[in-house]
């Protein structure tokens, strides 16, 4: 079992951050595009190798992201219709999410086994967030994921007015 944590700069509008083990120890990069359409987000590990790739969907009627893990993709986040509350849908072979995700603190299963555990850390500058993960294999996975809903988040928050850096 692993920890990492995952602090998004305040303010970056190119959505520049790092994940850090418990030692804080950087682990991964996190670049998004900006002024770039589509929009995207690059993970790297410390040797500057590509792990993940996220990208917004343009031009579609309802928000969308796809996640691509190692070159292959592997998780899409739709954004559902509905009138009052947001309702998004996370899509992939085996992969299903339990808990409020929406504020950040759920589990993260693989065909019925727990590989991971998000919760959000309050009273941070900037969004904070453990991740701790139960499958080392399933990692640039697991932050993948997280980086792509705060994606999510972030591009809801634009949509209504109060995001800067927008994803």
């Amino acid at each position: 079992m692993r920890q990492l944590y995952i602090k998004q700069k305040v303010l970056s509008l190119s959505g520049k951050f790092s994940v850090k083990d418990a030692e804080e120890n950087e682990v991964y990069f996190v670049e998004g595009s900006f002024m770039q359409i589509p929009k995207r987000f690059s993970i790297v590990d410390v040797a500057r190798q590509e792990v993940a790739m996220i990208t917004k969907k343009t031009f579609s009627f309802l928000p969308t992201f796809f996640v691509e893990v190692q070159g292959q993709e592997t998780v899409t986040i739709n954004k559902e219709f509905s009138f009052f509350k947001a309702r998004y849908t996370i899509d992939a072979a085996g992969i299903e999410v339990r808990g409020t995700w929406w504020d950040m603190d759920f589990e993260v299963y693989q065909n019925g086994a727990l590989i991971g555990s998000v919760s959000k850390k309050w009273f941070t500058w900037g969004d904070s967030y453990q991740l701790i993960i139960q499958d080392d294999e399933m990692e640039p996975l697991l932050v993948a994921i997280v980086v792509a809903i705060d994606c999510v988040k972030a591009a809801q928050s634009a949509a209504a007015g109060g995001d800067v850096g927008g994803a």
